[in-house]
């Protein structure tokens, strides 16, 4: 498979070329109708409409894997109808960790599955069976300045009663990764650590709401600029 090599870290470029490092790219004239980003979040009280205050298109999807993917296949399917360009698709969201220290910005690169368990049928935790995508989806950074992690994503809301893999757990970003291997969009995520993913995790994800909102907004931000 083809890694894609070089890019530069503007969102120009990276809205231009990328697909998972570990995935076949899109032909280049398919990529170069890419012009705007589309911002994906869960929840709107992970924006507090500081987003779209700043002028961002923002597609909120709904908690869980399910809702992700349905919710942004959808709206690529109707970009798509309406002869509009495709777009480069951005999620910010919140997660947890028990490496990383809450209130912190990082950029996730790589995603996987944590929840997919056939090993019933030989198949390693984590693999999909029969899907052609790797189990772990890696894209080049965008968010070049911020720590790359790997984000594990689950229907679970992780606390000290779950097993977690990867440096931070969310609930959707491996879900939207995947429908933008299979549409071809590029893909870039961002997530603010509110919680240790334990016992408070439920406290703490509240209370870090304003702060990832205002975190998101700064970020937006400096992607406008450098557009």
């Amino acid at each position: 498979m083809e890694r894609v090599m070089g890019i530069e870290p503007t969102l120009v470029a990276w809205e231009a070329t990328v697909l998972p490092l570990n995935y076949t790219r899109a032909r280049g004239d398919e990529n170069s109708r890419v012009t705007k980003s589309l911002i994906v979040m869960a929840l709107p009280q992970e924006s507090r409409g500081l987003l779209e205050q700043a002028g961002a298109e923002v597609l909120y999807t709904g908690v869980g894997k399910v809702n992700a993917a349905a919710s942004l296949a959808r709206r690529l399917a109707e970009l798509r109808c309406s002869g509009k360009a495709a777009v480069g698709v951005v999620n910010l969201g919140t997660a947890g960790s028990r490496s990383v220290r809450a209130h912190t910005l990082v950029a996730c690169n790589r995603f996987a599955q944590r929840d997919m368990d056939v090993s019933g049928l030989g198949f390693a935790r984590g693999v999909t069976p029969f899907d052609p995508a790797p189990a772990l989806l890696e894209f080049p950074p965008l968010f070049t300045h911020l720590p790359q992690l790997t984000c594990s994503t689950a229907d679970s809301f992780a606390t000290h009663l779950h097993e977690v893999g990867g440096d931070v757990v969310d609930m959707e970003a491996f879900a939207l990764a995947r429908v933008c291997v299979g549409e071809r969009v590029p893909f870039a995520c961002a997530k603010y650590v509110t919680d240790g993913a334990d016992s408070d995790s439920a406290a703490h994800w509240e209370a870090a709401l304003d702060a990832a909102a205002r975190s998101f907004a700064a970020l937006y931000a400096s992607l406008a600029e450098a557009a």
